[in-house]
C-alpha cells in the first residue's frame, strides 16, 4: 500500500469548531440578546448607584446554552445596542454615556462572565452535569461580574473599595436565586431540547 493511501486526512479541530459561527448561531446569538432586553423591561430596583436588575439571568443562560465564545457575543451585541441609544438596560436606560457610569464595570463583566459560565459548564465539549452548571454560574454569573464591577464602581464614585464590596453584599441573594433559576432552565433544557446545545457538540 502507498504512502499516499495510507495518510490520514487532515480533520477540523475541535477550536475550529468553536470559533465557526453559522446561521443557526447567529440567530441564537440575537435571541439571547433579545432575552436581555427583555429582562431589562421591569424597573430595576435603585441600591445607590447601581440598580438591582434581573439582567444577570441573561448572562448566566447565555453562557451555559451557547457556550462560551458565543455567549460572549451574545453579550458584545447587547451592549452594541445600548451604546447606540437602545434603551434596553433596567429602567430603559441607554446610550453610549452607561459605559461610563458606576454600572460601567458590571456591564463589561457581563461579557468576561458569560464567557467564562459557558467555559466551566461546557468544559471540553463534555455531558452537562448540575454540579459543573452550578459552579459555572456562580463563578462566571456572580464571582467575575462582581469582580470586575466592584472595583470601577469604587473608582468612578470616589468611594473606599471596602465600602463598596459591603454595601455589594446587597446584590448576593437576588443573584443565587437567579443562579437557581438558571441551572434548572439549563438542565431541563439540555433533557427536553437537546438541539440547543449543538454547538457543544459540535466541538
Amino acid at each position: 500500500m502507498s504512502e499516499q493511501a495510507t495518510t490520514p486526512r487532515p480533520t477540523r479541530t475541535a477550536s475550529a469548531s468553536r470559533w465557526r459561527i453559522d446561521a443557526t448561531d447567529i440567530a441564537r446569538i440575537a435571541v439571547f440578546a433579545a432575552i436581555m432586553a427583555v429582562l431589562g423591561l421591569p424597573a430595576g430596583i435603585a441600591v445607590g448607584s447601581v440598580p438591582i436588575t434581573a439582567q444577570t439571568l441573561g448572562v448566566m443562560l447565555a453562557g451555559a446554552i451557547l457556550g462560551a465564545w458565543r455567549g460572549a457575543l451574545s453579550m458584545i451585541v447587547f451592549l452594541v445596542l445600548v451604546a447606540l441609544g437602545l434603551p434596553l438596560l433596567a429602567g430603559g436606560h441607554g446610550g453610549i454615556g452607561v459605559f461610563f457610569g458606576p454600572s460601567a464595570g458590571y456591564l463589561f463583566g457581563w461579557i468576561i462572565g458569560a464567557f467564562v459560565v459557558g467555559a466551566i459548564v461546557q468544559l471540553g465539549g463534555r455531558k452537562l452535569t448540575w454540579w459543573r452548571t452550578s459552579i459555572g454560574v456562580l463563578v462566571g454569573g456572580i464571582a467575575v461580574v462582581y469582580a470586575i464591577g466592584i472595583p470601577v464602581q469604587a473608582a468612578i464614585t470616589h468611594q473606599p473599595l471596602g465600602l463598596t464590596v459591603v454595601q455589594s453584599l446587597i446584590f448576593i441573594p437576588g443573584d443565587l436565586i437567579k443562579a437557581v433559576i438558571a441551572v434548572v432552565i439549563t438542565m431541563t433544557l439540555v433533557r427536553a431540547y437537546p438541539r440547543a446545545f449543538r454547538s457543544r457538540t459540535r466541538a
